[in-house]
């Protein structure tokens, strides 16, 4: 099994996608989209909240490979910057830990 970074690293997603997810990243507020995103009030750690992230994240791209009507671009991306800030930030926890 792939730890989490390496999961993050092996998603192809189209180039547009993946760039717009990048200029977003910088604005990411863990509290305000996580909570948003999750629909939770106790926010988890980063690596359980990545993994939800990727869950949610296959399923919106199941739905965009599909063609589906309730593909959402804005959602897809929003959630990728989650992914992308909440790697951003358990790899800057584990740098404080070392």
């Amino acid at each position: 099994m792939l730890d989490l970074h390496s999961r993050i690293a092996t998603l192809k997603r189209p180039t547009l996608l993946a760039r717009a997810a990048r200029f977003g990243v910088d604005d990411y507020r863990r509290t305000v989209h996580l909570r948003r995103i999750l629909k939770c009030d106790a926010l988890p750690r980063h690596g359980a909240a990545i993994m939800q992230l990727l869950e949610i994240e296959s399923e919106i791209d199941a739905l965009r490979k599909d063609g589906s009507a309730s593909y959402r671009p804005a959602r897809h991306v929003e959630v990728l910057i989650a992914i992308m800030g909440e790697a951003h930030l358990m790899r800057a926890t584990a740098l404080h830990l070392v």
